[in-house]
């Protein structure tokens, strides 16, 4: 009779063992890989006004055609924190260290007219590229998720829907890049607008609010330890621009262009639950 109630409350504890209940809190720590699915649109110049246009016969938009972004992949370690409203409905925040991407330019940024004949940006030279050496990017997130199959199984998949904020940061420009633009378009606008010395070159990007799609599994090895697995893709757009400043701060240009990022974002994670 002994060993009856023993296999019982053995088995017993064995079926809780990997239960996720409504109020219980999961920490996950893993790896993100990011990979983008990028595309962009062409680079469109905004011109300062006078004294620019007027010398250079400057139009105060242009689009170079032909010309665009793209980004790499990267790695870096993530941080997830969950908590379990109900059996099945769970809330993630999404955070950890903000990865740092290369971006590259492809194509000639060209004024019309007179002015495209004394200078141009060659967007795509190998000498100067990427032309953005860092830049890091933050995306915290918080995504609801569904999981399915009963709390207590030891299998669960999962699906969910959120949303985050994207900025970047410390955006380090190729110092290539950097010096072939003060050479060729900067001593352009900077002698149209009669401002002399060196330009000043600068980039930076747009932050916005994204949808985040997440699906993925957790497999629960003990009554705390388990295994997670996920994919998350987020329709990240951002608007890229790289401006030339006179010697004096004054602005002369700034080329924007339209990056989709879209990064498929997978994750592979050890889960703890308490």
């Amino acid at each position: 009779m002994r060993r009856i109630v023993m296999a019982a409350l053995t088995a017993g504890l064995s079926m809780s063992a990997h239960a996720q209940h409504a109020g219980d809190n999961v920490a996950v720590l893993g790896w993100f890989h990011v990979a983008p699915v990028d595309s962009s649109t062409p680079l469109t110049t905004n011109v300062a006004p006078v004294p620019i246009n007027t010398p250079l016969r400057l139009p105060n938009s242009f689009t170079s055609q032909g010309t665009g972004l793209s980004t790499a992949r990267a790695d870096t370690v993530g941080l997830v924190f969950t908590h379990f409203l109900t059996d099945h409905i769970a809330v993630s925040s999404v955070a950890g260290i903000p990865p740092t991407f290369k971006l590259y330019g492809h194509g000639t940024l060209k004024p019309p007219g007179p002015a495209g004949a004394l200078g141009s940006q060659n967007l795509g030279d190998p000498g100067t590229n990427p032309i953005v050496t860092s830049v890091r990017q933050w995306s915290p997130a918080l995504i609801f998720q569904y999981y399915f199959r009963d709390a207590d199984a030891k299998f669960r998949p999962f699906l969910g829907l959120g949303v985050s904020y994207n900025w970047f940061s410390d955006i380090q420009l190729n110092p290539a890049f950097v010096s072939a633009t003060q050479n060729d378009l900067g001593s352009v606008l900077a002698a149209g607008a009669g401002k002399p010395g060196q330009t000043q070159v600068s980039a930076k990007a747009s932050a916005s609010w994204q949808p985040v799609f997440n699906a993925g599994a957790e497999y629960n090895i003990t009554a705390h330890l388990g295994l997670v697995a996920s994919i998350t893709y987020i329709p990240l757009k951002t608007t890229s621009s790289v401006i030339v400043k006179a010697a004096d701060g004054t602005e002369l240009a700034v080329s924007k262009s339209k990056l989709s990022a879209d990064p498929i974002i997978s994750f592979l994670a050890v889960s703890y639950r308490f």
